[in-house]
């Protein structure tokens, strides 16, 4: 399985169609940028979208992964080799991720062992270690997901900090013996994680329109910067608006426009 080869089937296919690449990845919700990244052979189409592109060019996924038009004579050949060579791409990339997991899982480990070390050579019991063993154990159950699976473990590690987020700020405020830590890092940390969620599905709406959707995650970003300051000004007695405030919320419609511009001009065919 060339990558190349199968880059350049793309393009002829495309081409044969009478598509830009631009409107193939239209049809398709994804970037250009990925599409000329195929038929450069720098990537391949995930499997999740293969059968919808080959639809769209004409032909099978025996021949996209063949990168070549097969006669019925060698077919069953051809997805043998295909399937396994497919077989062998995904095992070697769930290898690769396992191996940085397993690196990573064993860096936050020595960290661990070493925060109680010398917690126990200094205090002659666990007490400071705790709150950075905690804040460890967290980071690693929030990455592994993403750090296995890649960016289908977003999800996963989304989830994870919906899921233990709360939990371990109870821990860290029973650690620190600050209730506030607790009380106001909950309602700061319910806001971030639909903030969070927000974001994910606005990026997975408009997978084939990232400027787009960086726009609007900077837009969104000053609304939800007041509602915090609100909520944080009922709790702690901060002010709602202040200069940084209104500065902050100038930069960040400053990003917005920039990215829309720029996905405009783009469009237009004015940039790449």
């Amino acid at each position: 399985m060339n990558q190349v080869e199968i880059g350049k089937f793309i393009a002829r296919c495309r081409k044969e169609k009478k598509l830009t690449q631009a409107q193939l990845a239209e049809k398709l919700n994804i970037t250009d940028r990925a599409i000329s990244k195929w038929e450069t052979g720098k990537s391949m189409p995930d499997s999740s979208i293969m059968l919808e592109l080959c639809e769209i060019l004409g032909i099978t996924v025996n021949e996209l992964l063949s990168g070549e038009i097969i006669d019925m004579d060698n077919y069953e050949k051809k997805a043998d080799e295909n399937l396994i060579a497919l077989k062998r791409k995904d095992e070697n990339n769930m290898n690769k991720n396992m191996i940085f997991s397993i690196v990573f899982s064993i860096t936050l480990l020595i960290g661990i062992i070493v925060c109680a070390i010398c917690d126990i050579a200094i205090s002659g019991d666990l007490t400071w270690s705790l709150i950075p063993i905690s804040s460890i154990v967290f980071t690693w159950v929030v990455s592994i997901p993403f750090i296995i699976l890649g960016k289908k473990g977003i999800i996963g590690s989304l989830l994870s900090v919906s899921i233990f987020i709360i939990p371990y700020l109870y821990i860290l405020s029973d650690l620190v013996n600050v209730k506030a830590v607790f009380s106001v890092g909950t309602i700061m940390a319910i806001a971030s994680i639909v903030f969070l969620w927000l974001i994910f599905i606005i990026f997975n709406r408009l997978k084939a329109k990232k400027l787009v959707a960086a726009g609007i995650t900077f837009l969104i970003s000053i609304p939800f910067m007041f509602i915090v300051n609100i909520i944080l000004s009922r709790m702690i007695s901060e002010p709602i608006i202040d200069v940084w405030d209104i500065l902050s919320a100038f930069i960040l419609m400053i990003f917005a426009f920039t990215f829309f511009v720029c996905n405009y001009a783009k469009s237009k065919g004015l940039v790449k």
